[in-house]
């Protein structure tokens, strides 16, 4: 396909929570979408949200993509430059988190963990830089408090969140004499729908998805000159305890 006149982006875990409000806040300024995650009906019901609420119909692409696995990073970076001609933009948002004891945790668990937050990282960054090389881009790791703040049952957790801060910072002195820009978001108390358990009305305290999202957007309107390495989001007023 010819190259497009759009700046493209990228969005792993993009079919809920933070990844579908910056995939939607991305389209919404005109960029062109694809989305990665998991579930083929969650990849396909986020892309119909995403063209419905901002009119981006045709420049929205879903990819379905487990990050844990190589080849599925390498086929959605593909997918992305087949569809559109270029990268200009990964947004590393996909994540989980299990919680308990390092002896109750399971090896499955923990592999999980560390795969999705930080291989699945490594994966997409390896094969997005040399597209990104090419006109200089962008790329936003979405990590957490968590990654300079240990707590109890989050051993593996707070190791692939603590873990991203140093891919991300070493990651930025890599690259950045190659035109791409690197950043770090690190929000904490988020009301998404993370670890299975779905934001009510007692949320309302708490960071938004659309506020990341706005982050993401102030990032990109950066002169090129400057680049914030790190950008730290906490509730303004959380409940007193």
């Amino acid at each position: 396909m010819a190259k497009s006149d759009r700046l493209v982006a990228i969005v792993t875990g993009g079919s809920r929570g933070i990844g579908l409000a910056t995939a939607r806040s991305l389209a919404g300024r005109g960029i062109a979408v694809v989305i990665g995650a998991r579930s083929p009906a969650g990849v396909e019901q986020a892309v119909a949200d995403i063209e419905t609420s901002t009119g981006a119909t045709g420049h929205v692409l879903g990819v379905q993509c487990d990050v844990r696995r190589y080849e599925d990073c390498q086929r959605l970076v593909a997918a992305a430059v087949d569809r559109f001609g270029r990268l200009d933009i990964l947004v590393n948002n996909a994540g989980v988190g299990v919680y308990a004891r390092a002896d109750q945790l399971s090896p499955e668990d923990w592999r999980n963990m560390i795969g999705t937050n930080l291989d699945g990282v490594f994966y997409c960054c390896r094969e997005a830089i040399p597209h990104l090389e090419r006109q200089g881009g962008w790329i936003i790791n979405i990590g957490s408090l968590s990654g300079k703040h240990a707590f109890r049952n989050g051993t593996a957790y707070n190791a692939s969140k603590f873990g991203l801060v140093g891919f991300s910072e070493a990651l930025m002195e890599d690259v950045r004499h190659a035109g791409i820009r690197v950043s770090l978001i690190m929000p904490g108390s988020v009301a998404t729908g993370f670890s299975g358990s779905e934001p009510g009305p007692g949320d309302a305290w708490k960071v938004q998805p659309e506020d990341v999202a706005q982050v993401v957007l102030d990032l990109l309107d950066f002169p090129a000159r400057t680049m914030p390495s790190r950008v730290e989001m906490r509730p303004t007023r959380p409940p007193v305890k």
